[in-house]
């Protein structure tokens, strides 16, 4: 099974608990043993790709500018992209930028996905039992990259994908272990660094960075 396999079943799940006017955004990065899968929550309009008229990649966070400022801030991003970020309005992120900005995430070892794919017009918090309709999916994303790290943004989403209560507060630079058939993955709670999380950005930045140290760069 290929990453591309999995977009029609994200679809059928968007028609059901997403915006009918919105498409899914699905992930993006490297498909192959990155070093990091960072799983946010889901995706909204904000992303340009989630119109139906977008016909370039589906791919999470295109035309937005916070998110891009904590992986540049971690090391994650080179400066020239990331400074090319900051000066384009939403419009200007074109086909080839969107692609530009993915080869560097692919080529710097990161996959970038979310739980839900299930895109909304704003920001409102999906329930769980959505959220766990996604969860086998996110299972199959994982069994076929392999990631070295995982690392889970927000409490909600870590305790889903950890099947336990997680509070981040509290379980900071602590791994967990998720097996996912046959194979054991490390899993890293962080704070949610955008939107109502904007002001954890910092803990968040902290912790990614301790965790590239401790397990990537080891």
């Amino acid at each position: 099974m290929k990453i591309q396999d999995l977009k029609k079943e994200y679809d059928k799940l968007q028609m059901k608990y997403g915006a009918k006017e919105l498409d899914s955004i699905y992930n993006g990065g490297c498909e192959e043993n990155p070093d990091i899968c960072f799983v946010f929550m889901n995706p909204t309009g904000k992303n340009i790709a989630s119109s139906k008229s977008w016909e370039g990649r589906k791919s999470p966070w295109l035309g937005t500018k916070n998110i891009w400022k904590l992986f540049y801030q971690v090391g994650l991003l080179e400066e020239t992209v990331f400074d090319e970020i900051i000066i384009k309005k939403p419009k200007d992120w074109d086909y080839a930028f969107c692609d530009e900005v993915y080869e560097k995430i692919a080529r710097n070892k990161l996959f970038i996905t979310n739980l839900g794919k299930c895109t909304q017009l704003d920001a409102r918090p999906l329930s769980d039992e959505v959220l766990r309709k996604y969860l086998n999916l996110l299972f199959k994303e994982i069994d076929i990259i392999k990631p070295k790290v995982i690392i889970t943004f927000g409490n909600q989403v870590s305790s889903i994908i950890l099947n336990k209560k997680i509070t981040v507060s509290e379980n900071r630079k602590t791994p967990h272990l998720l097996e996912v058939n046959g194979n054991s993955y490390k899993v890293y709670p962080v704070y949610y660094p955008v939107g109502n999380g904007i002001f954890n950005m910092d803990k968040a930045i902290e912790d990614i960075k301790w965790i590239i140290e401790t397990e990537i760069k080891k």
